[in-house]
């Protein structure tokens, strides 16, 4: 939105104190209602508790570490108000502070230089905590949310262009930022919801999604697309996308210019994509094999039926790679090969290190979740929106607390964060056996310890070509931890590592003015750091290289192109089918 854009309307001040009493009055009776059963927050107040109490007490232990950050934090601050008055400048990164008013007002400029330098000096204390702990993460995590709590952008009369606005618009950009807060406040049901993106701005099958398909089989956890082909002949092998269930399947396929679907079919391959049903109560029972048995299993069924081809290409991204690479180790040890080559998009392998992922996930979290989703029977979408949001605080959070309560603007249309907040609920019986078998107890990387369907896995069993992505700037997948996967699986891997984070660094469609680049290296050294340190950097999209390495393994002849239900499979709807198009 434009600096100068504003509502049609200033709200009546009368009108947001009545919604406020109303919102505040349906808070009151859901919070009376949840009282009886088993209330779940991401953030566990024991935990973050005991995490300061034992930093505390290591603090406590190096008296000159303290000193030295008060000293450190006195002496920037107090050069950052002698240089705001002085006239003297220099640049800040920092985009909490990229307004230029932030350098014309030295008032203003102070308060950043000496907010920036006790922030750096509490990150140097902090730094002293031993490393590899629990409660050194907890400490660490949420120092730097109290941290980026109280930057003075935050606030609105320590905030210039905030300010100003107010001032430009005699009170009513305040109005119109109570009016977005209470919006958010009704989106959540008395829960405030930051709008991230506009609501309205999107719809799934009109400007998202919109790649022309049909839906050709489902059952009770997913519908199986298939796309109308475009072009005239089709690479005999399919391909089958799974993406993962915590957010719709559209990531693949969001805009024409975005869309690895379509850019798949512009090479001539038959494309499939899972889209998986948003649970509700009645999925509580659904389990992490019934999601490889109803998912990928099922699907590669469907699709030989579809095309008459008994092998087919597999593509998982995030918690869908997970769930690819364990089929993959159920077929090794079932000697079943249908799936020719495999692809896996920001999927960790080795739990050792989740990145602040972890500062969520331990065993007396999974029991607190266990209890909730006992009456639920499933996880809310929104604990692990906040969640993700908490990891990138001042990008998730408090920069649209900026923009949307103080500076009074509604956020622009974004499709990615659209898609981002578009996520679902999580069945129970999968999450728990999630969490604790392979995010806790790092099941993957211990041969036989899992077994899907009574069948012991093994992913160093695992002889499909695999092509594996990471991003280097992932706080979800963090690529150190997807990099061990070149040292385990039995047959053929290509690593590549791409520029940006866990979304943008995949969602990187080849361009005239390319956003990022990728690394690749030939050989793989024991660990990622001496991998990188010889990887080459390429500019442009990994879209290419990907598609021709696993074009180089189809050297079947061309068929004619698959049209949806001209095979043994007939058309249910058109795509993208129903069940992405259910919320909440």
């Amino acid at each position: 939105m434009a600096d100068d854009e504003t509502n049609d309307r200033t709200p009546n001040p009368w009108e947001l104190v009545l919604r406020a009493q109303r919102i505040a009055l349906r808070a009151q009776t859901n919070s009376l209602a949840r009282a009886s059963g088993k209330d779940f927050s991401i953030v566990d107040a024991k935990s973050v508790s005991e995490a300061f109490m034992k930093a505390g007490a290591e603090l406590a232990e190096r008296p000159m570490a303290i000193a030295t950050a008060q000293q450190e934090a006195w002496a920037g601050a107090t050069r950052a108000w002698l240089s705001a008055f002085s006239g003297e400048t220099k640049p800040v990164k920092d985009r909490r502070f990229r307004d230029k008013r932030w350098d014309e007002d030295p008032v203003s400029r102070g308060l950043r230089d000496a907010y920036l330098a006790v922030e750096e000096a509490v990150d140097g204390l902090v730094g002293n905590l031993p490393k590899g702990s629990k409660e050194a993460l907890r400490a660490e995590f949420y120092t730097r949310q109290f941290l980026s709590a109280l930057s003075p952008a935050n606030f609105l009369m320590l905030n210039p262009a905030a300010r100003d606005r107010f001032v430009e618009t005699e009170g009513r950009s305040l109005l119109d930022g109570i009016e977005n807060l209470l919006n958010d406040l009704e989106a959540g049901d008395g829960r405030l919801d930051i709008s991230t993106n506009d609501r309205a701005a999107f719809e799934v099958g009109r400007d998202l999604a919109t790649t022309p398909g049909k839906i050709v089989y489902q059952n009770e956890l997913m519908q199986l697309i298939q796309y109308e082909p475009r072009t005239e002949t089709q690479r005999a092998l399919p391909i089958l996308f799974v993406p993962a269930w915590i957010n719709k399947y559209y990531i693949l396929d969001m805009r024409p210019k975005n869309s690895l679907v379509r850019y798949m079919l512009d090479r001539g391959h038959s494309v499939f994509v899972i889209s998986w049903i948003n649970p509700t109560k009645e999925h509580a029972d659904m389990s992490f094999q019934d999601y490889m048995h109803l998912g990928p299993l099922a699907a590669l069924d469907a699709m030989a039926k579809a095309t008459g081809e008994r092998r087919a290409n597999v593509l998982g991204f995030c918690i869908g790679g997970i769930l690819v690479t364990s089929t993959l180790a159920y077929l090794a040890a079932k000697g079943d090969d249908r799936i020719a080559a495999a692809t896996t998009l920001a999927t960790m392998v080795d739990f050792a290190d989740v990145g602040e992922v972890g500062v969520f996930v331990d065993r007396d979290r999974l029991k607190a979740l266990e209890e909730h989703m006992a009456d639920t029977g499933f996880l809310e979408n929104h604990h692990l929106q906040d969640m993700f949001s908490m990891i990138r605080e001042n990008d998730l959070v408090w920069s649209f607390h900026v923009m949307n309560y103080l500076m009074g603007r509604r956020p622009p249309a974004f499709d990615l964060l659209f898609w981002n907040s578009d996520s679902t609920r999580l069945p129970a019986k999968m999450l728990l056996w999630y969490l604790e078998k392979i995010y806790i107890e790092n099941g993957l990387r211990r041969p036989g310890y899992l077994s899907l369907d009574d069948t012991p896995i093994d992913i160093s069993k695992i002889q499909t070509p695999v092509f594996v992505l990471a991003t280097k700037e992932d706080h979800i997948a963090p690529w150190t931890s997807v990099y061990p996967v070149t040292q385990i699986l039995g047959g053929e891997v290509k690593f590549v590592l791409g520029g940006s984070g866990h979304i943008a660094g995949v969602v990187n469609p080849p361009a005239e003015k390319p956003k990022y680049g990728y690394w690749t290296r030939d050989d793989y050294p024991a660990t990622a750091e001496e991998w990188l340190s010889g990887a080459t950097y390429a500019e442009g999209s990994w879209w290419p290289l990907w598609a021709e390495w696993l074009e180089a393994k189809d050297t079947a002849e061309q068929v004619p192109a698959r049209k949806p239900g001209s095979g043994k499979l007939k058309v249910i709807e058109d795509a993208p089918g129903t069940y992405v198009l259910a919320r909440g």
